[in-house]
This record gives structure tokens, sequence and C-alpha cells, in this order.
């Protein structure tokens, strides 16, 4: 049971991370009562400053129920702002409080902290959050690039309603982790294909296969929040990610996903590791001009076999890891291993992720397996024991 100042666990990306989070004036400070929860729904241990001004706007008394920490905002003899610290988030980062930064003015607690973070590289992501007006003075411009210094990070959302809004919280402890976790040993490049494809039949009709890409996108999300370099090709999908993501490249059809693939192996600085999640479209046929009219009698279809994609990259990708997926339809789980292991033989794969259709969201099977290049299987109970074997998988390779 959740005690009233407690918090669902939903990861660990943040355990035992120490994070200095400053609360400035501006309006979005209503926001920081999620923020701080959500900084703790991942373990980080967080120290709270607020500015006199964002005390205007919400209590103290608030943001240390949601922290489950006492909130400074006035000097004192601790000079807590000084500690070691994993990262420093200023959210919201008003412009008022972005130019004393940038021109070295301390005359708060927070002004201090961020002073010594700059000092001891420590990493700083500010969420601005003002009017559209005042975003688009290039005065602003201006002080925002000058946050161009190691270890400095600035995250911003599209405009709504006439302003630069503060991103949302799941967002925000997403880069947060991923800024922290980017300095952990052997952080890789990895791309991931997910979602289905479709192909049109004419010019309004399309065959699709069956995937809502939510196994792709927690996978995604996973790697991300602790620390890689993730790029997402992503075809169709019923299911969205639950944070932006930086890297998303939209492949739709089986054509599309393979063109894509290749342009990113193709790339000077390829990715250390693939993990081929997509349901790729393998029988597809060439489309009729226009729109077939209706009631025409049965419409008979030849499909044709379409390359295989985990084939077509092989001599591209170079000595990466590489990682593939086996969903196969009332079988017994024997010959699920026996198809996966042969589909790591076949093109030189790490591990397979083998799932049997009808057992993926019955409790009383694992969730998946993953088959090594040795043979040995091991169950996966859950999506996190999923997200921790393929890491394994990539980090030992």
């Amino acid at each position: 049971m959740v005690k009233d100042t407690g918090v669902s666990i939903k990861g660990e990306s943040l355990k035992d991370k120490h994070i200095l989070f400053a609360i400035t004036g501006g309006i979005a400070a209503t926001e920081s009562i999620k923020v701080s929860r959500e900084l703790r729904r991942y373990g980080a241990k967080l120290t709270i400053l607020m500015s006199k001004e964002a005390e205007k706007i919400i209590t103290p008394l608030a943001i240390s129920w949601a922290s489950n920490s006492e909130v400074n905002s006035s000097w004192n003899y601790e000079m807590s702002q000084l500690e070691d610290f994993d990262l420093v988030l200023v959210a919201p980062a008003t412009r008022n409080t972005i130019s004393k930064h940038v021109y070295g003015i301390l005359d708060s607690p927070i002004m201090m902290a961020l002073s010594a973070a700059r000092s001891k590289s420590t990493p700083t992501l500010f969420i601005p959050s003002m009017h559209l007006d005042l975003f688009d003075d290039p005065v602003t411009t201006e002080l925002i690039e000058k946050l161009n210094y190691e270890n400095c990070f600035v995250l911003t959302d599209s405009v709504k309603e006439g302003k630069i809004k503060q991103l949302n919280p799941v967002d925000i402890v997403a880069r947060a982790s991923n800024i922290i976790n980017s300095s952990l040993p052997n952080r890789k490049k990895i791309a991931i294909t997910l979602g289905a494809n479709r192909a049109p039949i004419d010019s309004v009709r399309a065959i699709q296969n069956a995937s809502s890409g939510k196994t792709g996108w927690i996978i995604s999300e996973y790697l991300y929040r602790n620390g890689h370099d993730v790029i997402c090709i992503v075809g169709k999908t019923s299911e969205r990610p639950n944070f932006n993501l930086p890297d998303i490249r939209l492949a739709g059809s089986p054509q599309e996903m393979l063109h894509q693939s290749i342009n990113l192996a193709s790339e000077e600085i390829k990715p250390d590791a693939w993990i081929h999640a997509a349901a790729v479209l393998d029988y597809f046929t060439e489309p009729e001009k226009g729109k077939r009219a209706s009631e025409q009698g049965d419409w008979e279809i030849t499909l044709t076999q379409g390359p295989k994609h985990i084939a077509e990259l092989m001599p591209l990708v170079g000595n990466c890891t590489r990682i593939g997926f086996k969903l196969e339809s009332n079988v017994k789980e024997d010959f699920l291993i026996e198809k996966s292991i042969n589909q790591i033989s076949r093109y030189n794969l790490d591990a397979v992720i083998g799932n049997i259709k009808e057992q993926i969201n019955d409790s009383n099977y694992p969730r998946a397996r993953i088959i090594d290049k040795d043979g040995s299987v091991k169950n996966l109970k859950d999506y996190k024991e999923l997200c921790e074997a393929i890491e394994s998988v990539i980090l030992s390779s």
C-alpha cells in the first residue's frame, strides 16, 4: 500500500541519484508537484530550492509533500545548494533566472547552486517557460544560446496558446534520466525497428500485419532512460510512446522501413546494436492504379515475398550486436526455440526474443523467452525482465 506521501515505483533509472530541483517564479511552478513525484517514481533523491517568487505561486508545504523532503528558499548555514549532485533541474526556468545565471549574479541560493554546478560541470537541465513574446525576444535567444557550456542542456516544448509552456513531467524526467545515465560506461548507439507495415493494394485499400508497437516503444524508452542513444525506425503503430523520443524515423511500408534501415546502417557512425522488433510485412503486391470499383465480385490477389530486412542489413551493419524477434502461433515451445536458434544461425544474431502469440497476454506463461547464441533459453516474466535481458546482451557483446 502506498502511503500518503509515497509514490508507485515505475523504474530504477534514477535510483540513488541525487537531484537538486530548483523551482523559480513562473506560473509553471504549479507543475512542480507532478515533476517531484515523477522524479521519485524512478528512485531519485531530491533536494528542493524555491525562489521567493515561486512561493507566491505554490506553497513550500505542497512541494515538501510531493518531494518528501524539506524545501529551502533562504540562505542558511548548511549551504545544501553546494553539495554534489548528479543533476540540477531548473523547472520552470524563467528568463530572469537564465539571465542572472549567464551573467553570474548570485543573489539567492538557487543562483549560487547554478554557479557551483557550472564550476563542477554538474549536468544542468533548464526547462524554459514564458510567453511567446518574451521567448521570441532576440535577447532571450542570445541568453539561451549562452547556455551552451559543458553539461548544460535546454529542453523546450512547442508553442501552445501563445506560450512556451513547460514540458510534461514524463518528458522532463525521461530527459533527466538520459542525461545522468549517459555518463555511465559502455553506453551505446542503438537502432530499433518497431510496429507493423502497411502496403496498398489500390489507391484506397491496403493490407497490414498485426503489431501495436507497444513492445518496441517500451524497449526504446527503457534504453533511452538508461542513457543510450536510441534511434527508432517506426512503422504503423496503434500505441504511442510515453514521452518524446529524440530520433524517430517513420517508415510505414516495408519498402520504407528497409530504406530507412539501410540509410541508418550506411551512416558514418553506425549503430552499435540493432533490435529488430518490427513486424515486417513479408508479403505484398503491386497496387492497382486508382480505386477498384465495388461490387465486382471476388478479387484475387497474388502476394509476392519481399526481401528479408534482417538479411539485407547483414553486409552493412558490421560486427554490431543484433537481436531478432520471432513470433509463432499455435506451436509448442520446442518448435519456437528451434526456429529461434535457426534464425540466430542464419542471420548471425546474438540473441532472439521468442513469443507464442496466444501466450503473450496470458499470465500463466512467460511474457517472452530470450534464446542466446549457445542455445540457452531464459523465460522473461514481464516487460522489465525483457528490457533488462536485451540491455544485458548489448552491454556484454
